[in-house]
């Protein structure tokens, strides 16, 4: 082998080990950083989702300018997020001061042996078992205090994640033209307004995907709180604000808040539970059949297969926040390989379709159709 080959194979070899300990490098980067980039990830989606109203704003307000329109834009958003959450705070703090001036007559109700708490403590004979098991649970409550200390840091970042989500958002939407004009000036006009059409098709697709599971999900708390509260059920606002968070997660949350509601009825009365049971048996049909395919028909029409493989690939890969990402995801990958594959027939479509129920293409669309080959 003569010397260039070898100076030749030596130059490959360093290269491949560069590729490879760079890849190495970023996979512990993005590991130790995981978590700003989960903030960056659920950023880059709220800011996808509030660009066509800061947008519309900037169109249809003169005077307004980009960083108002902003602005107002997201005043609006936390002006209903804060609304939504006075909804069940205002009856959570009712009722927690409710549980604040009952708690002594708890405590001697289930020592008696009284009300729904005395009952299960004396079905279930726990107040044999926490005597027989009184060191154990000694030693379990002293050691609550370090738990306590990560409770409240897990606390203080999550706060710190919803101040640095919101603050990421607001720069996103307010930067997103000039990234957006800066990037798309690396091609021609032709390909550039062709990615912009794509572009707000996937927009679309978040925008839709986000305010549809939001309302669907503040439906099932609304109706859970006013069936709970008919009922006589204890902490209905606590109970129901659970079910509509759990509710966001697809496949597993309704069926969480469907059997802590339920089980919350039960210890209640068993009539309760059973109308409980019934409510949300009727409310999951209605859901799956009727509240989810008209929110989101013009929006992530995939069919439920599809659903269902990107939701568990997602969670395997990212646990709930995967579980959450997977149906936009899944829609925004359906709208690029549709559109690759229009484009590769050579029909560039005017206007990107989403769902099965796309129109058809017209023939005199401006551009030149590739002879398919003969059959036979």
């Amino acid at each position: 082998m003569s010397g260039m080959d070898t100076g030749a194979v030596a130059r490959r070899t360093l290269v491949v080990i560069g590729l490879v300990l760079a890849t190495f490098l970023l996979l512990f980067l993005a590991y130790e950083t995981r978590q700003v980039l989960t903030w960056i990830v659920i950023s880059v989606f709220f800011a996808v989702a509030l660009h066509p109203a800061v947008s519309w704003t900037q169109q249809h307000v003169t005077w307004c300018r980009r960083w108002l329109a902003t602005l107002l834009v997201f005043i609006v958003v936390f002006g209903l997020l804060a609304g939504l959450v006075a909804l069940f705070v205002i009856p959570l703090v009712r009722e927690g001061g409710q549980v604040a001036n009952d708690f002594p007559k708890i405590i001697e109700d289930a020592r008696a042996g009284r009300g729904p708490v005395g009952h299960l403590i004396e079905r279930f004979n726990l107040l044999k078992y926490a005597q027989n098991n009184s060191d154990r649970i000694r030693e379990y409550a002293s050691g609550l205090g370090g738990q306590s200390l990560v409770l409240l840091r897990t606390a203080a970042t999550t706060v710190a994640g919803v101040v640095t989500i919101f603050v990421l958002s607001y720069l996103m939407v307010l930067e997103a033209p000039k990234i957006v004009d800066g990037a798309l000036a690396l091609v021609d006009d032709r390909r550039a307004e062709h990615i912009r059409r794509v572009g707000r098709d996937c927009a679309r697709t978040v925008t839709g995907y986000i305010t549809g599971n939001l309302l669907i999900s503040v439906i099932c708390g609304a109706l859970t709180y006013g069936v709970l509260a008919l009922l006589g059920v204890p902490y209905a606002g606590l109970i129901a604000l659970f079910v509509g968070i759990a509710d966001l997660i697809p496949l597993v949350g309704a069926t969480l808040g469907a059997v802590v509601a339920s089980l919350a009825a039960f210890i209640h009365s068993l009539t309760a539970g059973i109308v409980v049971i019934v409510f949300f048996v009727v409310y999951q049909q209605v859901e799956n059949h009727l509240l989810q395919p008209v929110i989101f028909a013009r929006t992530v029409k995939l069919n439920p297969l599809t659903v269902l493989i990107a939701i568990l690939i997602a969670v395997e890969l990212a646990g709930i926040l995967g579980a959450l990402l997977a149906i936009p995801i899944a829609g925004i990958v359906q709208i690029l390989v549709r559109d690759v594959w229009d484009t590769r027939r050579g029909r560039l479509k005017q206007e990107p379709t989403v769902g099965e129920e796309e129109k058809p293409i017209p023939a005199s669309d401006g551009h030149e159709q590739r002879p398919r080959p003969a059959s036979g």
